[in-house]
Order: C-alpha cells, then structure tokens, then sequence
C-alpha cells in the first residue's frame, strides 16, 4: 500500500487536446498530442498509443486526464512532456481517461 502523500505526490490535471497528429516514427501506433493545461502550466506535448479508439482529428477539443509532473521522457525523436491517461479495453486497446463534465483546464484530479 501507499500512503495518501505518495498518491498526493502524483499531479493529475485534465486538458484540452489542440492539436494531435500521426506517430509514423513510433515503434508502436501513436498519437503526437498537444494538450492546453491551461495559465499554470501551459501547453504539454504528449506521445499516446490510443490508435486503436481515436484518430488525430477525433481528439481535437476532447478533454484528457494526465500526469504532469513525471519527468519529460524520449519516444524516438519526439519528447514526451505528459502521460495522458487511459483503460485497457477487453483486447488490451486504451480507452482514455476523462471527467464526465466540464472541467477548467489545469483543474487538478481532487
């Protein structure tokens, strides 16, 4: 088990996806996003293997969950900034992760 403080530690906000393209260079499908986590902390660039559910176009608008406080981590030639959050699905495909309402950007998973 970990103490609340650990989970405390782990900084989930939700964003907006401005813009998503195509990952060719991936070794896996992929997603490269750009997510508004609004005045605080700004626009992060995310790499997410979420082909399976979503295309580029679907996700413009669409709010995500994310992690915004882990270290920025190379996926080829792209630096991922964020870890958007999802499910597996019954066949292993990720489903993300999203309030069910309207939340600000940068509003903190409370």
């Amino acid at each position: 088990m970990i103490a609340f403080e650990e989970f405390m530690a782990v900084d989930i906000r939700a964003g907006t996806v401005i813009a998503a393209n195509p990952f060719p260079e991936a070794r896996k499908p992929a997603i490269k996003l750009r997510v508004d986590f609004g005045e605080d902390i700004g626009v992060k660039k995310s790499s997410a293997q979420i082909t399976d559910h979503y295309t580029p176009e679907q996700l413009i608008g669409r709010t995500v969950m994310a992690v915004v406080n882990f270290p920025p981590r190379q996926i080829g030639p792209f630096m991922s900034e964020v870890l958007v959050l999802g499910f597996p699905d019954n066949d292993g495909a990720i489903v993300l992760a999203a309030p069910d309402h309207s939340v600000p950007d940068g509003a903190r998973l409370a």
